[in-house]
């Protein structure tokens, strides 16, 4: 495919889909939307513009329902667009996703190599598994259909329907970190995944940094493809064929974010907090449960601030929020005990009658909820080791409507290229640095606060989820956002307790 056509359509292809599949006691099966930066960015840009999203369901093949389909089905006639699952068997999603994709790409990605297990099962099951994802797509994708692949998990997909005779033009989208050569060289099978990466049409990543680092390790592993150009895309020769290569920072939906944090249940919410923490500044951290988020470095630092800066003791309490994941490998466990231990110890060391330090929350939130504590936090300290961007810094500050809060972000975080001119930019191994952040956060002016918020806000504005798409399909065909019909007006996302479908168990 070498151009757009007027009416093409979207098929998104993903991990996982952008829903949350449970069986009840009562063993109904039920769906609810999804959650994490992927499903945030692209669903209402997918929303009814009657395309497809291809995914694993999140559960086995052995026990997922033999109603399945029809309860994607109904999910899909919800959401707007269609629902096209891709088994996995419970082996499958051991070594192809909790092996290759989280014990080799992810660690080696975030540039933690001595946390990488290559276990030469896990490769052959990615690559089997990438199979199955470009069948699925084979079997869905038609003529104007614009395939768009996300993900670490999947960057074998283009080759693998090359390999089954579909010429669609095929992006591809990295949500993580790319790694400098150093570090991409300990993959021994970094040949055939650059290799495979060359068979996408366009490769985008989160900043350019990583867009330096990809092109470094193709010079320096394959010299035989010649790139051009020197702005934020460039392209690549690879035979008679071009790839190009760009940096695109993924984004949110700034006016449903504005629109959700002004209602009822969400002031309830903040309300609520600030009147069980009257009289304190309140610091938020959010995160998911993984080793790269830098959990226990921020509980170090707080600790630290407690130690150095006397007038935020009795003043000050952060509230960690961490949502749970992989809570069945060994090492998250390590890390949540770790997490455990410190916030008992500091909160040993600082407590008094009336104020306790830390407010730890070992759960997800429900949307409403969280926007709720965005409403809240006078502080957000989002302070990873590495991030592909975090979405978390853009949906505070998007929701801090008043212009009063203060963003302390590490310089590791893909937002930090786009939000250093408002935010605390700090670096999450220096402990005393991000104390020293945080004092500097609970004590500043309000006119500071409000201008560095102003800022932050007015940029995130501009570079909402809808420039970053425009901006990606404009570097793929020459188009933008509007030649893929939109079939209704504009919806906000929504916010609902019940489940988007449910069917009885068989």
């Amino acid at each position: 495919m070498t151009g757009n056509k007027k009416g093409q359509r979207l098929l998104i292809v993903s991990n996982r889909l952008p829903l949350k599949l449970t069986r009840e006691r009562s063993g109904t099966w039920r769906l609810d939307r999804g959650s994490g930066g992927l499903v945030t960015a692209l669903a209402p840009v997918l929303r009814n513009r009657g395309g497809v999203w291809i995914g694993w369901p999140g559960i086995p093949q052995e026990k997922a329902p033999p109603n399945l389909g029809e309860l994607l089905d109904r999910a899909g006639r919800d959401l707007g667009y269609r629902i096209a699952p891709v088994g996995l068997s419970r082996r499958e999603q051991r070594l192809f996703y909790e092996g290759f994709s989280n014990e080799v790409i992810w660690p080696l990605f975030h540039e933690l190599p001595t946390l990488a297990n290559f276990d030469p099962t896990y490769w052959l099951a990615y690559h089997q598994v990438n199979r199955k994802y470009a069948e699925a797509i084979a079997a869905e994708s038609q003529p104007d259909y614009f395939v768009w692949v996300h993900d670490y998990q999947l960057m074998l997909v283009a080759q693998e329907l090359r390999a089954l005779g579909v010429n669609s033009y095929v992006a591809f989208f990295l949500h993580i970190p790319f790694p400098p050569l150093d570090v991409f060289l300990k993959i021994p099978w970094r040949l055939e995944i650059l290799n495979a990466l060359l068979q996408f049409d366009l490769l985008g990543v989160q900043t350019a940094r990583d867009r330096r680092n990809l092109l470094d390790c193709f010079r320096a592993l394959m010299p035989d493809v010649k790139w051009h150009g020197r702005g934020r895309v460039v392209v690549g020769q690879v035979n008679d064929r071009f790839v190009r290569i760009g940096d695109f920072p993924i984004s949110i939906d700034y006016r449903s974010f504005v629109r959700r944090a002004g209602s009822k249940e969400v002031l309830a919410v903040r309300d609520g907090i600030r009147k069980t923490l009257a009289n304190c500044k309140i610091l938020l951290g959010v995160d998911r449960l993984d080793y790269t988020k830098g959990i226990p470095h921020r509980l170090q630092a707080f600790r630290e601030a407690l130690r150095e800066y006397p007038d935020l003791v009795g003043k000050t309490t952060l509230i960690q929020v961490v949502v749970p994941s992989r809570t069945g490998v060994p090492q998250y466990r390590r890390l949540r005990a770790e997490i455990e231990r410190l916030v008992g110890t500091i909160n040993g060391e600082f407590t008094k009658p009336g104020w306790v330090p830390i407010h730890y929350i070992f759960r997800s939130l429900a949307p409403d909820e969280l926007l709720g504590y965005y409403r809240a936090a006078d502080v957000a300290l989002i302070t990873p080791l590495k991030d592909g961007m975090n979405l978390i810094a853009k949906e505070y500050c998007v929701t801090n409507v008043d212009n009063d809060g203060v963003l302390i972000l590490s310089e590791f975080a893909g937002a930090a290229s786009q939000l250093q001119h408002g935010a605390i930019l700090v670096n999450p191994f220096h402990v005393q640095q991000v104390a020293s952040a945080i004092h500097q956060a609970c004590t500043m002016p309000i006119t500071e606060r409000k201008r560095r918020m102003k800022k932050l806000r007015q940029s995130i504005r501009k570079q909402d989820i809808f420039w970053w798409v425009d901006s990606f399909l404009r570097s793929a065909i020459a188009k933008d956002l509007s030649e893929f019909p939109q079939l209704d007006e504009y919806m906000p996302l929504t916010t609902r307790p019940e489940p988007i479908a449910s069917i009885p168990g068989a």
